[in-house]
């Protein structure tokens, strides 16, 4: 029994000795094949770095951060895509006249893009999408949990202008991220084609999960005016006008939409990233939040979106997407017929039917002509201010006689000085003006006409995208302020520079509210206060109120200030005889004739005498 013992513990010992001898074998076959087939990769990432040495740039860059930082973390169960997930990204790039977009094998993503022939304010090439700050993630059950963005696609083809990736799984199942560009667009189509993946994805499973999670950048020279017109903005289907999310004075904003949308845009004041879902999204939750002004990285806004898209059953399947990345120029971004156009706010029906519908095409005909902006500027303002012209004159014409009427004004007021004579004081001011052919809407009704044009300017030049980093004169950018000093230090509602177009608008406003009010001078004290306030108080407010502001707004407003007065002065010279006028309102006002009363002065006499007859009540009481 002994013996049988010893013989058995030395067929085992054999045995343990030839399972290790042919596992080290094994083992050493495989290293070899790793070996090889490493050699093979990288025999075929340095002739892909001979055609494309910036993008194999960036792969040695990540991968060089990939091996000083060692994962040994599994992120998933199955060995494939547990492998998968580690794997350094390779990089390729599509463009066309317009973009040049390095896309990531890791997740199969877009990485960088570049929007061609735009530069930043401190004249860097503009990439709407930076490297490490973009993120598009699809959550699928395969059957287990995955996130794309986690894992490493391959690249199965691509061209100049477009790229596939493929992800594949047991089962000959795969999935396939494309990205394609047209030439002279700046729309990206993307498309995730499902081949096989009925066999893995549960029948229970209806949708998936889009996150998409980017950091915009800043831009432009002025921060604030870069972050006011900076929004999230999202279309749902059949909709005229887009909902906005704008975190404004906060640092951050949130928006949840259970509707179906058709798209939604990360929103720079003069560039958009927008993904278009042709099928819709069934839900969407955005959000974002403010960078501060000194970020040392320069970052504008953190953006994030994340939504529910709906997935076919059969074997074969296509999720369609498209990106627009490009700028927010109303002409452009209207030739999609997606209602891009949409995001650019130039206010509501009757101050954006304005813009849309005299500023633009008057602007775009001088542009065929004209390179230079600031000229346009001034061409258009004279056009308008000359269409103008008749009610200016009308504007004058009511100030001059109210001033020649002066006199008589102030005899009434001697006659009705107490208060309970203020009816019959106001009905006899009433006769008179009147009597004299003055209407007591003549000075306003012309500026409450003109009224809604000045708006749409203020809603146009600082979303106009003509005029970013357009020059004219000492202004490098018609966009943003045009600072003559820095301060170097903030005073707090003005900023921290002088804007010039801001202060030469000021003092043209306060050489306009001057003339006028020696035009309107009366011994009224509401009349004094109200000429104080245009005189001195609205343009030292639209100083301060401007000096961050679009130049070319500014620049606006004082040159169609200084037409105005131009203007003002020459009806002066040539069109009204004062002494003319004068005698004839005189003749008027001493006139005995009877005067045809308006509605409003008979409805005024009526109240009068209702109020004389109370008084009359009372006093026999």
């Amino acid at each position: 029994m002994k013996d049988k013992s010893i013989i058995g513990f030395a067929l085992i010992g054999i045995v343990l000795l030839l399972f290790s001898w042919y596992s080290n074998r094994q083992y050493d076959k495989q290293m070899e094949q790793k070996i090889s087939a490493d050699s093979v990769a990288a025999a075929n990432l340095i002739s892909e770095a001979a055609k494309e040495d910036s993008v194999a740039a960036l792969s040695d860059t990540v991968a060089e951060v990939a091996a000083a930082n060692p994962s040994t973390e599994s992120l998933y169960e199955d060995p494939m895509l547990d492998s998968i997930s580690k794997a350094n990204p390779s990089y390729y790039e599509i463009e066309n006249d317009k973009l040049k977009i390095t896309c990531s094998t890791k997740g199969a993503q877009v990485y960088k893009v570049n929007v061609k022939n735009y530069y930043t304010y401190d004249s860097l090439e503009l990439d709407i999408v930076k490297p490490g700050l973009s993120k598009l993630d699809y959550d699928l059950y395969v059957p287990q949990h995955i996130n794309t963005s986690e894992l490493n696609f391959r690249c199965v083809d691509h061209t100049d202008t477009s790229v596939t990736m493929r992800l594949s799984f047991a089962d000959s199942s795969y999935i396939d991220d494309t990205y394609s560009l047209a030439p002279g667009s700046y729309l990206v189509d993307n498309s995730l084609h499902f081949v096989g993946m009925d066999r893995l994805i549960p029948r229970n499973y209806s949708n998936m999960k889009m996150s998409w999670d980017l950091t915009i950048p800043r831009f432009e020279k002025g921060y604030k005016n870069e972050r006011q017109y900076s929004k999230v903005a999202l279309l749902c289907p059949g909709e005229t006008k887009t909902e906005n999310l704008n975190a404004g004075r906060r640092d951050n904003a949130k928006k949840s939409v259970t509707a179906r949308v058709r798209w939604f845009d990360f929103q720079q004041q003069f560039f958009s990233a927008i993904m278009v879902a042709p099928k819709d999204f069934s839900s969407l939750d955005v959000g974002m939040s403010f960078y501060p002004e000194d970020d040392p990285d320069k970052n504008l806004m953190a953006c994030s979106a994340s939504a529910r898209v709906e997935m076919d059953k059969s074997p074969d399947f296509t999720v369609p997407f498209q990106f627009y990345f490009g700028p927010n120029h109303y002409g452009t971004m209207k030739s999609y017929h997606q209602d891009f156009e949409k995001v650019i706010q130039f206010g509501g029906w009757l101050i954006g039917g304005i813009v849309k519908v005299m500023l633009i095409p008057i602007f775009n005909w001088l542009n065929k002509y004209i390179s230079n902006y600031g000229i346009i500027i001034l061409i258009m303002t004279i056009m308008l201010q000359l269409i103008f012209s008749p009610l200016t004159r009308k504007s004058y014409m009511s100030s001059a006689k109210m001033k020649l009427i002066k006199p008589e004004v102030d005899k009434i007021n001697e006659k009705y000085p107490r208060q309970e004579d203020a009816m019959k004081k106001q009905q006899a001011t009433m006769d008179l003006y009147k009597r004299c052919g003055i209407s007591m809407w003549g000075g306003c009704l012309p500026m409450l006409i003109q009224f809604p044009l000045l708006w749409a300017m203020f809603r146009f030049f600082p979303v106009s995208f003509e005029l970013r980093q357009s020059h004219f004169l000492w202004c490098k950018d018609l966009s943003t302020y045009d600072s003559i000093w820095d301060f170097g230090v903030n005073i707090p509602l003005y900023g921290n520079h002088m804007s010039l177009f801001a202060l030469l608008m000021a003092i043209t406003t306060f050489f306009y509210a001057k003339m006028n009010a020696q035009n309107t001078a009366s011994s009224d004290p509401s009349a004094s206060t109200m000429n104080f306030m245009s005189v001195w108080f609205m343009p030292i407010f639209l100083l301060i109120f401007c000096n961050n502001l679009s130049a070319g707004l500014s620049y606006y407003y004082m040159i169609s200030n200084l037409i105005t007065i131009i203007v003002t002065l020459i009806i002066r010279k040539f069109f009204i005889n004062e002494g003319k006028l004068n005698a004839q309102i005189h003749a008027r006002a001493n006139s005995k004739a009877p005067v045809k009363k308006s509605a409003f002065q008979k409805r005024l006499d009526e109240a009068m005498k209702a109020q004389q007859q109370q008084m009359k009540n009372q006093g026999r009481r």
